[in-house]
């Protein structure tokens, strides 16, 4: 059973470790799906020949230049991850209640869950609210976070936290709802389509624009009318 509630200061330990988890723990699935990729295969294989090669038919040189490039590969897929952390904990998650308790169309949630008799947050999910100019199609909100601990998922806490969101956003007024997930979220992309979302937008992962190429990282923009 989840309690979906306001989040509380005394939250904050829970909900910082909780999202720290969350981004990094795409680094390793984004790094062996970017090394399974035919194209990857192909370049770690030319790579590793020529190793093997310059180093006058040694298989030493042939597995050190193939490593040093799945290394590389795993330092982009890192990179892009951890740079965004270091983002969002230098701005929107260094002050939760400013960024969004003090703003009545910005919400941030945690799920409680009772564990072997302890309340533990199971799951966090965020909205800043977007009101600009040109008409109700600009009048939308940004799910900047969503986040189910690895024990709690795939038991309906992600459906959840998302019928919250969109609670939210119809009593706040607004239009649709945007959230931008990277292309190694599978299982987050089949929660958002069963729910209503479709893609409206790909793109190169935010952060340096060779790393998300050699990683092959891409940011989907799924969005939702309300």
């Amino acid at each position: 059973h989840y309690l979906i509630r306001k989040y509380q200061a005394e939250d904050k330990d829970a909900v910082i470790s909780l999202f720290c988890n969350g981004i990094l723990e795409h680094v390793y699935p984004a790094f062996f799906k970017a090394m399974s990729n035919t194209d990857q295969i192909g370049v770690t294989l030319s790579i590793s020949m020529a190793g093997y090669v310059l180093g006058g038919s040694s298989y030493f040189m042939a597995l050190l230049f193939g490593g040093a490039w799945a290394g590389l590969i795993y330092y982009c897929c890192f990179d892009l991850y951890e740079g965004y952390r270091l983002r969002r904990m230098n701005t929107d998650m260094a002050d939760i209640q400013a960024s969004y308790l003090d703003n009545p169309d910005n919400g941030f949630w945690v799920a409680e869950a009772e564990l072997n008799g302890t309340s533990k947050v199971a799951g966090v999910v965020a909205v800043i609210g977007r009101r600009g100019g040109g008409g109700e199609r600009r009048y939308y909100c940004e799910v900047l976070h969503l986040i189910v601990s690895f024990g709690c998922r795939k038991k309906g806490l992600g459906s959840q936290m998302t019928q919250k969101v969109m609670e939210f956003c119809k009593e706040r007024g607004f239009s649709r709802v945007v959230l931008e997930i990277s292309s190694t979220q599978a299982a987050a992309y089949a929660l958002l389509s069963e729910s209503g979302f479709i893609q409206t937008r790909q793109s190169n992962a935010h952060g340096n624009h060779w790393f998300s190429k050699l990683a092959n990282i891409q940011v989907m923009r799924m969005e939702k009318e309300v």
